[in-house]
């Protein structure tokens, strides 16, 4: 099995919080399961911490760090992405919500959220 992290996932991940499930932080572990980050999450990142919406404990410089210690690959936003995004109906305009949904789909990869409203898209989502 193969994982993409929502943003919020992979903040909780970098930042030990508990908010994150241990069950989740076990198959993160887990060589044997690929796991990926949107390079849309580390552009939320980015703008949500210039704006001041975000307080990041670390340098922003230092998650690149931390992907690469983890083994987790950043993936770009390519057009089987795009494709998928523009066949879907959205329930809400968060953009990125969307590129991250229809990268797990493209990709068939399971997206690691604790958003409940990502469960109303035909793609494989795990929390618990």
């Amino acid at each position: 099995m193969a994982f993409l992290l929502d943003t919020h996932a992979f903040l909780w991940f970098v930042a030990g919080d508990k908010q994150l499930p241990a069950s989740i932080k076990t198959q993160l572990s887990d060589i044997n399961q690929p796991c990926f980050l949107s390079i849309a999450s580390l552009w939320e990142i980015a703008i949500k911490k210039q704006i001041g919406k975000l307080e990041l404990k670390i340098d922003f410089n230092e998650l690149f760090r931390f992907t690469e210690r983890n083994q987790i690959e950043i993936i770009s936003i390519n057009e089987a992405h795009l494709s998928t995004l523009l066949n879907l109906e959205f329930a809400n305009n968060d953009p990125f919500d969307k590129i991250i949904v229809s990268q797990a789909i493209a990709e068939d990869l399971v997206l690691i959220s604790k958003d409940k409203k990502l469960k109303n898209y035909k793609l494989k989502l795990i929390w618990e």
